[in-house]
């Protein structure tokens, strides 16, 4: 029988998770997507693959800088958002102030209740059998345990270090390996 997946993307944290393993390349999402259905074994359809991210940090009067990285990031988003069963949720940065060093504070806002959200419903409505989140923050706990009392098989994709109570509470997970990614970069 054909499971039904999606993915969940919590993009911060997995460019936070790539950086020492990219070596200068991008990411090949649909590529890391099927490599990761492949190696969880069985057959499986994607029903949809969800990418969380914010846009960059724009001052009310944006740097060339910023404002060059901004309209780069938004092509990123509209490129994913146009391969083929990709959902693209985009989130906004605050930024909270500085650190001693100097180097700015920022923090995503509504990226992990989209997430939320979205996993919930499609739980719900019984649209998916299994879920592969690739995320590590705690916040995703609560939704983590529900949609495995709607008898959803949960995955957790994860870096070096996921929080410990949501390596607990997933059935399976599935480390983001040298050897995982390494056939999923292409080159910029």
């Amino acid at each position: 029988m054909m499971h039904r997946i999606a993915f969940f993307i919590d993009g911060g944290y997995l460019d936070h998770e790539l950086d020492n393993k990219r070596q200068g390349n991008r990411i090949d999402y649909r590529k890391l997507v099927n490599v990761i259905v492949e190696k969880s074994g069985t057959d499986k359809e994607i029903v949809r693959v969800y990418y969380y991210h914010c846009l960059p940090y724009q001052d009310r009067q944006p740097t060339t800088e910023q404002s060059g990285k901004f309209s780069k990031a938004q092509g990123f988003f509209r490129a994913l958002q146009r391969t083929s069963r990709f959902e693209v949720r985009i989130g906004r940065l605050a930024f909270r102030g500085n650190r001693e060093d100097g180097t700015p504070i920022f923090e995503q806002k509504r990226v992990d209740l989209m997430l939320g959200l979205d996993l919930m419903s499609l739980a719900v409505k019984h649209m998916i059998d299994e879920v592969f989140l690739v995320a590590g923050d705690s916040d995703f706990v609560p939704a983590v345990n529900a949609v495995k009392k709607e008898g959803i098989v949960v995955y957790l994709v994860h870096g070096d270090t996921p929080h410990d109570d949501l390596l607990d509470e997933v059935d399976e997970r599935i480390p983001l390996t040298q050897e995982l990614v390494g056939g999923c970069f292409r080159l910029i």
